[in-house]
């Protein structure tokens, strides 16, 4: 039976904060240790403990917040094995899709060890300057590169292993992971991939040509994109978070990690079909006519 909870929450959300506090409440009077590091301790005003402590004591955790609190978070425990499940108090819910009001029979069910884990594959980026490595990075949803301030169409060398596929011209490029295929990837025509398959999603925004299609990459492969329009506002975003500058000749190189994954905690009586029927409406017309 786990008993060390780890709780994470978007502090900027009330319903957020109030749902961590009862948490906390509902913890403490059943004797499970709940853990809550020191800037979100503070946020609720309980006992805080350090990162260090948190991350070497937590069992599992619980992501409070939206899908951008569930990117904070597995960055946070990218290199512990702690599985993750999410509460959303945000908008759309594809990475958060705990429900608030089911929230305390969640928490009992992963206290009891009822559910089951699945591991998310995680991208791994790097930006190569005159031979060198000088940032290298791991992202949960996507990297996206753009011409960042600017409407200026990017022309983008792409090679597929080290083969090269082509110039692309377009506003950016999209190198999603499955789990990042229900976020920007699906709003630029990227297509929905179960978070558990093993593959990466090419994706062009806008693509100034009628043969740019969205490209499956195996678990294998390699990604890699050079800029070649003179321009100092290039840059590279991962998980819409963060973000470098990108130089004209700059080589980024995508894949999937063989290392590193982010555990996410499922319940046994909801699945990914359920969350895109639930959230996209897939199916429906079809579900509708079949009960007339």
């Amino acid at each position: 039976m786990t008993k060390k909870i780890g709780i994470l929450i978007n502090s900027s959300k009330k319903q957020a904060i109030d749902i961590g506090r009862d948490i906390y409440i509902w913890g403490k009077e059943r004797g499970v240790s709940i853990l809550f590091p020191m800037h979100d301790a503070t946020v609720l005003n309980v006992e805080g403990v350090t990162d260090h402590e948190w991350l070497n004591n937590t069992g599992s955790a619980i992501v409070i917040g939206g899908d951008g609190t569930f990117l904070h978070a597995a960055r946070y425990v990218l290199d512990y094995d702690i599985p993750l499940y999410g509460i959303n108090t945000g908008y759309m819910g594809f990475l958060t899709y705990g429900k608030p009001e089911n929230a305390f029979d969640d928490i009992k069910c992963i206290v009891e060890g009822e559910y089951t884990i699945f591991e998310r594959p995680i991208l791994i980026g790097s930006v190569v300057r005159e031979g060198d490595i000088i940032h290298s990075f791991h992202a949960l949803n996507e990297f996206v590169l753009t011409e960042g301030v600017s409407a200026r169409l990017l022309r983008v060398d792409v090679f597929f292993n080290q083969q090269k596929l082509g110039q692309l011209s377009a506003d950016g490029i999209i190198m999603a992971s499955p789990t990042g295929s229900t976020a920007y990837s699906m709003s630029a025509g990227g297509p929905i991939v179960p978070p558990h398959i093993a593959c990466m999603i090419f994706v062009p925004i806008c693509a100034h040509t009628l043969y740019a299609r969205p490209i499956i990459a195996g678990a294998m492969d390699e990604i890699s994109l050079i800029p070649r329009i003179c321009s100092r506002n290039i840059v590279l975003t991962y998980d819409g978070q963060l973000a470098c500058e990108i130089l004209p000749n700059d080589m980024i190189t995508v894949k999937l990690s063989t290392s590193k994954t982010i555990k996410s905690i499922q319940m046994y009586n909801r699945s990914f079909l359920d969350l895109i029927h639930e959230k996209l409406g897939w199916g429906q017309s079809f579900m509708g006519e079949e009960k007339e």
